[in-house]
């Protein structure tokens, strides 16, 4: 009767719930009520440490639950290497014997097997000794196989969720895709939707530019090598041979200075490939040793070709969008781009109690040259002059060609001031540059008006800054002038 009881208990713990935890506690209730154990503990294994670690247990003194046993060693480990039960009657008389509780007698370990492969082991112990008879190991052991049942159960219900969800967030991502083409909305979604769907806490999406992988995109709880915008170097051995390769890697026991966070234990590395061409790396990231499974590859795969593509298509509009604001004869920026950032550059300023100054710059007498010279060289004088401009000016300040041969450089965080001691080495740069196929020089005049000391709106600055110009234009050329001095 016992024997029925306690398989009919078991059974009805292992149908009952696909909860692991739940399932395994409630099995070792089973096995204290029945057989008055002083502790037990269920121990599963960790193939790639080939080690067994507590899961779930009772005992009067708490069980070290991040001790590892390693396989063979002990009376579960011995167990687990050999597939068969272990049983010391008297603990103090077995060299396998690893000290625990003082107060442990006997103890007996039975592998739970789940097709043939141990994923752990039942562990009995009594204050006893010689606590289990012939009929007692063959209970406890067909227990062990409900035990391993649940395992099983467990590990089949949780491969369904995790697909489901990962194919749930294949599905969100694509769609996303189709809905928005802004690369820094697409890169924010995916990091966003992996961590749940991968079992991942942090993710990082490195992008190839000018050949360096730049981390363009970062989220979750460990912290980045890089920030983004920088350069990740390429680990030998393993990011490295993700690229080379074109294949994806699952490093379940990652050495800690090979992540692309620090304090990683596991990591999944999938290349980005758009039309055969590498374009950067997928990586999510986890303190834990053993995160990933296998099975999650294909499905971050299917996740990483989506993304590559539409990171192509992002590209393009973006060249397309930039396109729209450039000049086609200088390729600097153009008029319309420039009444786009000189309203967020104020906007800005406003807003934390800063500057802005506004350089208005004119070509002096620029009708002569192309009358004198011809209209094809007046172009190549705004050329140069354009490019000249642009390699001189800090990398936060925006130079646009305003129209014809006037230009606008917007500096933010600059005071009138300043601006007119840089704007005067602009002007001298010009004049003393030799333009070729002019044989006199080319100047221009310069107008400066600071924001908001000059005009509070857009109107009012540049009404300002070019009635400064027009004040150097006025003064003879080849001048800086500032509004209202």
């Amino acid at each position: 009767m016992q024997k029925i009881a306690i398989l009919y208990d078991a059974s009805h713990a292992v149908l009952s719930t696909f909860d692991l935890d739940e399932v395994l506690n409630q099995m070792l209730t089973i096995v204290r009520d029945y057989f008055h154990l002083r502790s037990g503990a269920i121990l599963l294994l960790n193939r790639a440490t080939k080690t067994l670690t507590i899961r779930a247990e009772f005992s009067p003194t708490q069980m070290e639950r991040n001790r590892c046993i390693p396989l063979g060693k002990g009376i579960t480990g011995s167990s687990a290497k050999l597939k068969r039960p272990i049983y010391a009657p008297d603990v103090h008389k077995d060299a396998r014997y690893i000290q625990g509780d003082p107060d442990t007698r006997s103890e007996l370990a039975i592998p739970l097997i789940v097709q043939d492969e141990v994923v752990g082991v039942l562990d009995c112990q009594s204050d006893q000794p010689e606590a289990f008879d012939n009929e007692t190991v063959d209970l406890l052991t067909l227990f062990a196989t409900n035990a391993a049942i649940a395992l099983q159960n467990s590990e089949l219900y949780s491969r369904e969720r995790r697909r489901a969800t990962q194919m749930e967030a294949i599905y969100k991502i694509a769609k996303q895709t189709t809905a928005v083409l802004d690369l820094q909305d697409l890169l924010s979604t995916m990091c966003s939707l992996l961590p749940e769907a991968f079992a991942a806490e942090h993710v990082c999406v490195f992008l190839f530019e000018d050949d360096k992988l730049i981390l363009r995109r970062e989220q979750g709880k460990l912290t980045c090598r890089v920030r983004e915008g920088e350069q990740f170097p390429l680990q030998p051995g393993y990011s490295e041979s993700v690229l080379a390769l074109g294949q994806s890697i699952v490093a379940n026991d990652l050495s800690p200075e090979l992540g692309a966070c620090k304090n990683t234990g596991s990591e999944i590395c999938v290349p980005l490939v758009s039309f055969g061409q590498r374009i950067g790396l997928l990586v999510c990231s986890s303190s834990k040793k053993d995160a990933f499974h296998p099975e999650d590859v294909r499905s971050l795969e299917s996740m990483a070709d989506i993304l590559a593509t539409a990171i192509q298509n992002a590209g393009y509009v973006e060249q397309v969008r930039m396109q729209a604001n450039l000049d086609g004869l200088t390729g600097i920026f153009n008029r319309r781009y420039f009444e786009m950032k000189v309203l967020e550059k104020m906007s800005e300023a406003s807003r934390y109690g800063g500057h802005v100054a506004l350089l208005m710059m004119d070509i002096d007498h620029f009708k002569s040259i192309n009358d004198e010279f011809g209209h094809l060289l007046g172009d190549e004088v705004l050329k140069q002059v354009s490019g000249l401009l642009s390699h001189n000016l800090r990398k936060v300040d925006l130079l646009t060609r305003y129209g014809g041969e006037e230009f606008a450089v917007i500096a933010p965080a600059t005071t009138g001031a300043n601006a007119a001691i840089f704007a005067d080495k602009l002007r001298k740069m010009v004049e003393n540059f030799q333009f070729p196929g002019v044989p006199r020089p080319v100047t221009i005049s310069i107008g400066v008006a600071e924001f908001p000391a000059a005009g509070k709106s857009r109107d009012a600055l540049v009404r300002a800054a070019d009635a400064a110009l027009y004040q150097a234009k006025q003064q003879g050329r080849n001048k800086v002038a500032v509004s209202g001095s």
